[in-house]
């Protein structure tokens, strides 16, 4: 038995009993269900440490209890808790004992507790953590995953013992392997029946197989059933069909029952064709992402997990890259319905440390049970094409790291021969100790204006000098050793190596495992044009918290100018350099990147911010865009001069405005794909024809707002598997639904009914707000607050700001909305 054991968890900052001892007063306990991120919600401040890499939160250790009630008639079995991720150094106490500790904070981990219950009575769980200058972005800390319990009998199927392979497969028939781990606490043999039944996306069997099992008093055993599939439904991007299979474990009874979701496909890589999927090629079109969802902080609640990899797919993307850190079981079963391919990753560091406490001190100790939690977290998902080991790793240019690597790909690749092994290699950093000779011997003014932002900040400062230092010898030697050891060469930011390498490493199979956004035209060029090149993954998809400002533009103002840093300062919240904000908003790149790709027909209008009209930019890293949205209502700005980019597939692009033209632009003049036009504002109707050959291929219109303002509330739709949290859209608009960017103020939602606020917040990178407030200032005119139900019955919430008339909406469950269909009829 298996059930979620997310309910009934309280938590507070940590307080040993020696510190209470001492006159420390232990803070309250605060009420709380699972997934929670215990960071979120605490205070910002400009003198945190390194704040510009959290967001400017600080860390903490916290404490999580929960009271666990065990019947006496399972005295016995095993019971364990399944933790998919705690942060960090999680050690896991029963009734006050230690019972199991995990270091990474990214690893799924199962704690055996029974040894430590006291049956038919209470028991207290606790679970304490922390998070303190351990990482290079935002982390949050507490139990942010989902939790089980896992209850058995003496003979069982081990946790994560069932998985499901495809040997192979094509449209007329499949031939799956289910290996099942058959365990026994029991002291006397025992001879059980294993029964593996497959069942179809259409919910019909399939395939059954049985097969009679021995195990030695406390041992184990592996069951291998071949089963055929006849006329399968092959997984894919496009048609991510899921099948199931269920294990039944007989003794004179069952006594064990499993199931698990899995796909059936086949892979195949070589240079010369390329990554196929079911015999059919396939390029890549990734996202990177880092693992929080905004307003929620980590917490990885599942229905935020399913919208993020649903808005990407929506925005274009085919692939997300768990960066850096392996992805959680909730994001990976979205990717699966959806049919999202994932590169899943291991680490930001191997031994050589990042930052001041981070897992470089536990790795070596670590590293080979968290490679095996990730493939066994993993073994069954269809969308898990990849391993990646690592993250611009230093050590990747020696030979030592040569070794680690080795390892690293060894180890996965005996725990799971079906995918590929790769590693998001930056040569620069590769060199790192090279580059930083000459850094130091540069003179001290220069050093101070180069330093302090760490590698990111670094490789904004070289900018060009990147590609050269990338194509250079150096970092082909020293990185030959470390590309070898895998099967696809991942390359950060290493444009300038894709064609040569095709000349000095013919077998060699690149991935773009990072880029720059402004780049995707070139990049997807190369992708497109060579089958060694597999595709490219963008920093990033979706914006995230930490790393505050890399990619925010900063403008020099009057004589004062702006001091070109890597971060953006307090309160810099966010890295502004993802496709999507942390709203899951569509920024003007994403439109373009969706251009690029081939997937839209027609073009698409941004408008620079016409208040920094003229003004030279300070700060503008690699991971920038143009600082535009996709709005022609700019009031207090008519008369004045504007920007406006077009983004087409197209040869030129006509800009009329009020059916008046403006101008034609070459499309490609100063950016691939963009046509660029200066005008004065008006509003009115501003409309963009893209042309090829003298003949329209599209064309796209903005609309100006209206002077009249509303409030408005609207819920997302979406299919994901629970209707417990709802995605509130917060937006001043007109009467006509168009949206007013200018008009933002604070809003202040309340809630009546059965549910809690779990977040509310814009897309502003740069705001001192609290996400676990009521009251949130919109940006750009939106806002996005997050409900979660907490028990049956109507729910409504209500929006209230100044000016405007308040907005309501009723959250209606699937359920309720059955009722009440039963009652109209």
């Amino acid at each position: 038995m298996r059930t979620l054991f997310n309910d009934g968890w309280s938590y507070r900052t940590k307080a040993t009993a020696f510190q209470e001892l001492g006159g420390a007063n232990g803070a309250q306990w605060k009420d709380v269900a699972l997934p929670h991120d215990a960071i979120i919600g605490t205070p910002r401040s400009p003198d945190a440490p390194r704040g510009e890499t959290t967001g400017y939160f600080s860390g903490g250790s916290f404490e999580y209890r929960r009271t666990l009630r065990v019947a006496d008639t399972d005295r016995g079995k095993l019971v364990a808790l399944e933790f998919d991720g705690v942060y960090r150094n999680a050690n896991v106490y029963v009734n006050g004992v230690l019972a199991g500790q995990d270091g990474f904070g990214y690893s799924r981990f199962a704690v055996r507790v029974d040894p430590f219950l006291n049956f038919g009575a209470d028991n207290e769980i606790r679970v304490d953590c922390r998070a303190h200058g351990d990482s290079r972005w935002y982390t949050g800390a507490g139990i942010y995953r989902d939790v089980h319990l896992i209850v058995k009998n003496l003979v069982h199927v081990g946790i994560d013992g069932l998985s499901v392979r495809t040997i192979e497969a094509d449209s007329g028939m499949a031939v799956l392997e289910v290996a099942t781990t058959v365990e026994s606490m029991a002291v006397t043999t025992s001879t059980v029946r294993v029964t593996a039944v497959i069942v179809g996306p259409d919910g019909l069997e399939c395939a059954r197989g049985s097969a009679p099992v021995t195990v030695l008093p406390q041992g184990n055993e592996v069951v291998r059933q071949r089963l055929v599939v006849i006329h399968p439904q092959l997984w894919s991007v496009e048609h991510p069909a899921l099948y199931t299979a269920r294990l039944e474990v007989d003794a004179d009874g069952i006594v064990d029952e499993e199931s698990t979701n899995f796909g059936i496909r086949t892979l195949q890589l070589d240079p010369v064709r390329g990554l196929r999927v079911n015999g059919e090629p396939v390029k890549l079109r990734g996202a990177c992402i880092h693992h929080d969802n905004g307003p929620l902080g980590s917490a990885a609640v599942r229905q935020a997990e399913y919208r993020k990899v649903r808005l990407l797919k929506e925005a274009g993307f085919n692939a997300i890259r768990s960066a850096h850190n392996p992805a959680s079981p909730a994001l990976l079963d979205a990717c699966d319905r959806l049919g999202m391919l994932v590169m899943d990753e291991t680490f930001d560091m191997w031994t050589s440390a990042k930052s001041d406490f981070d897992y470089s001190f536990e790795f070596s100790a670590w590293w080979e049970s968290d490679v095996a939690a990730m493939v066994a977290k993993d073994i069954n998902h269809p969308s898990v094409i990849l391993y990646s080991i690592g993250n611009e790793i230093p050590e990747t240019g020696n030979k030592f790291g040569g070794i680690w690597s080795r390892r690293l790909a060894e180890k996965i690749r005996s725990l799971d021969s079906t995918r590929y092994v790769t590693n998001g290699v930056n040569g620069f950093v590769s060199v790192l100790d090279i580059v930083l000779m000459g850094k130091r011997a540069q003179s001290a003014a220069n050093a101070e204006a180069a330093g302090g932002g760490g590698v990111n900040q670094m490789m904004g400062d070289v900018g060009d000098m990147m590609n050269q230092i990338q194509a250079s010898p150096m970092v082909t030697s020293r990185t030959e050793e470390s590309f070898a050891a895998l099967d696809v060469a991942g390359m950060n930011y290493g444009i300038a190596r894709y064609e040569m390498d095709k000349e000095q490493f013919p077998s060699r199979i690149i991935l773009g495992t990072e880029s720059w956004p402004r780049d995707i035209a070139a990049l997807w060029r190369l992708v497109s044009d060579n089958s060694h090149i597999l595709g490219d993954f963008t920093w990033t998809g979706f914006d995230y918290l930490g790393e505050a400002g890399i990619g925010v533009l900063r403008y020099a103002e009057g004589d004062q100018g702006a001091a070109a840093s890597f971060a953006s300062g307090y309160p810099g919240l966010t890295a502004w350099s993802g496709d999507l904000d942390i709203t899951g908003h569509r920024r003007p790149a994403s439109y373009y990147r969706e251009i690029v790709f081939g997937l839209r027909d027609k073009p698409y209008i941004a408008v620079q911010r016409p208040g920094h009209y003229g003004k030279p930019i300070a700060v503008a890293t690699p991971w920038s865009w143009s600082d535009s949205i996709s709005s022609w209502t700019w009031e207090g700005f008519e008369g004045k001069p504007i920007k406006v980019e077009v983004y087409a597939d197209a040869d030129e692009v006509e800009l009329t405005l009020n059916g008046v033209c403006v101008g034609q632009a070459r499309v490609g003049e100063n950016m691939a794909f963009r046509a660029d036009f200066d005008t004065v504002y008006q509003p009115g109707e501003l409309t963009a024809v893209a042309m090829r050959e003298g003949r329209e291929t599209g064309r796209f219109t903005l609309i100006s707002a209206g002077d009249d303002l509303q409030l408005n509330l609207s819920v997302e739709s979406s299919d994901s598997s629970s209707d417990d949290i709802a995605f509130v859209n917060v937006q001043f608009e007109d009467a006509q639904g168009i949206l007013r960017p200018g008009a933002d103020r604070l809003v202040t939602i309340s809630i009546d009914g059965p549910a809690v606020l779990l977040g509310f917040g814009s897309g502003n990178p740069t705001t001192p707000e609290s996400f676990t407030d009521a009251q949130h200032t919109t940006f750009d005119g939106r806002a996005l607050a997050i409900v979660c139900r907490t028990g049956a019955g109507r729910v409504t919430l209500t929006a209230t700001a100044d000016g405007v008339a308040p907005a309501t909406i009723l959250l209606e469950s699937d359920e309720q909305s059955k009722n009440d269909n039963r009652k109209e009829n």
